[in-house]
């Protein structure tokens, strides 16, 4: 292919990445929300697309598409674009409308404090580099704003994120996906949470009018008093009889708040216990359909895989042990030597990595979109969704970076050979070690969590009984 060819592929690429990119951060980020700055729909489009074209980059690194000198330069440009992205553009947008969120800022300073809330994360930024050895002893006297100064910090953080995620997603989705973990649950059992709802609901009622009530005549009475206080003799006498009154009047009305005060917490976990029951007969209902034995049997395999990464992620850690070759060369060594098959050992690795590739591209850009989804529901509103967007564009910057990073180790060495080029002089053995470890606490956590939630029996009629 001439540079032309090449230069249209790329453009091309870029175009439908960014149109990717803009329509999921209509149809699903701000689907519920006003857009207050296009500015920062902008900046989620180019980093979902760089994020793209670096993947896209591994797969030509495969395939041979594109002239290699051009790959090289390809790989440079999206690289910086990235770093100034995620250093410089998105942290100081971040700083920008968290300043503007204040009231009591006038716009005069909005962007001199913006300006300084982006130098105390590049302070930060940098110092998070400081502790690990994540590049070569002999290039640790690197320019401050070379590459690998930015890519290794960056490392840093996504694979933190990403092992994070992988951890947590390894035990989890054999939690909601197999039966085996789903709870017994009929229709009678959630007719019965929701009879014992209503009957906590009448019965707050009817407490709730007797306080009224009650106050109401304490009202009544204290009025009546002030009209008596002139009066003396037999009505003083009187008057001490009703003072009596009205102080158990008082004490009966404090004991009933309380029963109230109470009753409403009970009813508020009566209704968080009832929808639980509706979401997991739903669960059992889908999980006799065809697509529910589909996912079920993903759930053993996945928890075959959460096993054996636990497994050798502790092995990895023990023995300071990271693997040197790729598991497809390491697969068509085994298929070769020990089983005796007589394969084409460079077609099988080309055509397998691609494969191995294509799926973690497509699962990982799925499964972080996913997540981000979920989570700018969770937590945005209408005046911080636009620092929320900026911080789920700057995290997958990071995650796509550390992904090519680890991403690297599952490639035959012909095909990582511009990778390493472009990456620089890093300690690549000490990111692997580093989600190693991150994946294990994450994944044991994940295991404790679940396990305590899933065994935590309901008390809801021990509750019930006690009124």
């Amino acid at each position: 292919m001439s540079v032309f060819e090449d230069t249209l592929t790329i453009i091309f690429s870029v175009v439908i990445f960014f149109a990717g990119g803009w329509v999921f951060f209509m149809k699903k980020l701000f689907r519920d929300y006003e857009v207050h700055h296009h500015t920062v729909q902008l900046i989620f489009s180019v980093t979902f697309a760089l994020s793209c074209i670096m993947f896209e980059l591994i797969i030509f690194e495969i395939l041979g598409v594109l002239d290699a000198g051009y790959r090289f330069v390809c790989w440079n440009i999206a690289l910086i674009t990235m770093l100034i992205f995620v250093i410089i553009v998105i942290p100081f947008y971040i700083g920008y409308f968290i300043v503007s969120n204040i009231w009591f800022v006038r716009k005069t300073f909005i962007k001199p404090l913006s300006f300084f809330v982006w130098m105390f994360f590049l302070y930060f930024f940098w110092k998070v580099g400081d502790p690990f050895p994540v590049i070569s002893s002999s290039k640790r006297s690197l320019r401050v704003l070379s590459m690998e100064q930015g890519i290794s910090r960056i490392g840093i953080i996504g694979v933190t994120v990403m092992a994070l995620l992988s951890g947590f997603g390894a035990v989890n989705y054999p939690y909601v996906s197999m039966a085996v973990f789903m709870r017994p649950v009929t229709y009678g059992d959630i007719q019965l949470i929701e009879r014992k709802l209503m009957q906590t609901m009448d019965m707050i009622v009817v407490k709730k009018k007797r306080i009224a009530l009650m106050e109401r005549e304490a009202g009544a009475r204290r009025n009546r008093h002030s009209r008596q206080s002139s009066a003396s003799g037999v009505w003083s006498m009187l008057k001490s009889v009703a003072s009596a009154a009205t102080a158990s009047s008082s004490e009966n009305l404090s004991t009933l708040k309380t029963e109230v005060t109470a009753l409403e917490e009970f009813s508020r976990q009566l209704f968080v216990e009832a929808v639980e029951l509706h979401t997991m007969v739903d669960r059992i209902e889908w999980s006799t359909t065809w697509q529910g034995k589909y996912f079920n049997f993903l759930g053993y395999f996945f928890s075959i895989y959460c096993m054996w990464k636990i497994f050798i992620s502790t092995i990895n850690i023990v023995f300071d042990r990271v693997g040197r070759v790729d598991p497809v060369t390491r697969g068509l060594e085994i298929a070769i030597h020990w089983v005796g098959l007589s394969i084409d050992f460079n077609f099988w690795s080309q055509h397998v990595s691609f494969l191995l590739v294509g799926c973690i591209v497509v699962t990982s850009i799925r499964g972080l979109l996913l997540t981000l989804t979920k989570f700018f529901y969770a937590i945005s509103s209408s005046k911080s969704s636009n620092v929320i967007v900026l911080l789920l564009a700057q995290i997958m910057g990071m995650y796509f970076v550390s992904s090519v990073l680890l991403m690297r180790m599952n490639m035959p060495a012909e095909y990582r050979t511009i990778i390493t080029q472009v990456l620089g002089d890093l300690q690549f053995s000490f990111y692997h070690r580093w989600f190693d470890v991150i994946f294990l606490v994450s994944a044991l956590s994940s295991i404790a969590f679940l396990y305590l939630a899933h065994k935590q029996a309901p008390s809801a009629d021990s509750k019930f009984n006690s009124y």
